[in-house]
């Protein structure tokens, strides 16, 4: 009996700190291996790399805490980047005409998925699936298939600009972090959330407006998406219709590997962060040890696919 009640404690330990744990093991690890690694040059240099990543799992984190999935995060960042940048040109429209431009087309996105998603009843695979093309060719009819230059100081400022030797992209994405957080854990909106994503039926039982807040889950999302475009753009200093490739799976891995189940109802906005964490030291730590890209998206892989048995292999605990 003492046996098994260690055990249980022993999994309990795993379950609720097992994410921090393997955050430790990866910064020992990486700063044996590499003397660069452990310097603030490169923490700032991670943190700002990670900082997009983070802003679009953050949203993410929403949608996959409802039960749901996001597959058009890498195309609305795109559209979003390349509406932001069209109205940045030096001296043509103020900075917030651009900002706004960026965020607005990723909400517009937003409204139309949760719309088809809450009162079509369409699966969320399915529709984002289909806006992933639609809004990557918007993009490029946008832009008239090429890169939109050209771009105004004070709008690159928000990519490459630093506040106190801190880079705007951190601040802009501790804003973002501390404003999801407050949300899903201060108020009713987040306590609905993890209830939609806990028992669906129950919630329509129990009087929640379901359709409304999965309908403000994939605005919150797309919006996250739209703000990661304008900064991206901020950051590259020009609207490049064809990036965004493959964000949105960067972006799931890192709220599964900060411990947000895909069944939904499960999963936290800080161990998104640390997730985003984990996947910014790897790839940062192989650029260190000069490991091959090819084999970086090889581990990347890996990776996603270990997060996902890692989800499976926990619910399974759980409903155990």
């Amino acid at each position: 009996m003492n046996k098994y009640k260690k055990t249980q404690s022993l999994k309990i330990i795993i379950a609720r700190y097992g994410i921090w744990l393997a955050l430790l093991a990866l910064i020992i690890i990486l700063s044996i291996a590499s003397p660069v690694f452990f310097t603030v040059k490169n923490f700032l240099n991670v943190f700002r790399q990670i900082s997009i990543t983070s802003v679009l799992a953050i949203g993410v984190t929403f949608v996959i805490l409802t039960g749901g999935i996001d597959l058009s995060l890498g195309s609305i960042v795109a559209i979003a980047g390349v509406s932001a940048a069209s109205f940045a040109h030096p001296g043509k429209f103020p900075l917030i005409v651009s900002i706004s431009a960026g965020i607005g087309i990723g909400i517009v996105f937003g409204l139309f998925i949760g719309v088809l998603v809450s009162k079509g009843k369409v699966a969320s695979f399915i529709v984002t699936l289909g806006v992933t093309t639609i809004a990557r060719g918007m993009a490029l009819l946008i832009a008239k298939g090429r890169p939109v230059s050209n771009l105004a100081e004070n709008f690159n400022f928000i990519g490459n600009g630093t506040v106190l030797f801190v880079p705007i992209p951190i601040i802009i994405a501790i804003v973002v972090l501390l404003l999801s957080a407050f949300l899903l854990n201060k108020t009713k909106f987040g306590r609905y959330v993890y209830a939609i994503g806990g028992n669906i039926d129950a919630a329509y039982a129990s009087g929640i407006n379901v359709d409304s807040i999965l309908l403000l889950v994939y605005v919150i999302c797309s919006g996250c998406a739209g703000l990661a475009g304008v900064m991206q753009a901020a950051r590259i200093q020009v609207g490049q219709p064809s990036i965004g490739s493959g964000y949105e799976l960067t972006a799931i891995a890192a709220v599964v590997i900060g411990g947000t189940s895909l069944a939904g109802g499960i999963g936290t906005i800080y161990g998104t962060i640390v997730g985003s964490l984990i996947m910014g030291f790897i790839s940062n730590g192989l650029d260190l040890l000069n490991v091959s890209s090819y084999y970086q998206q090889i581990i990347q892989g890996l990776i996603i696919i270990g997060a996902v048995l890692l989800d499976v292999t926990t619910k399974g605990n759980r409903q155990a």
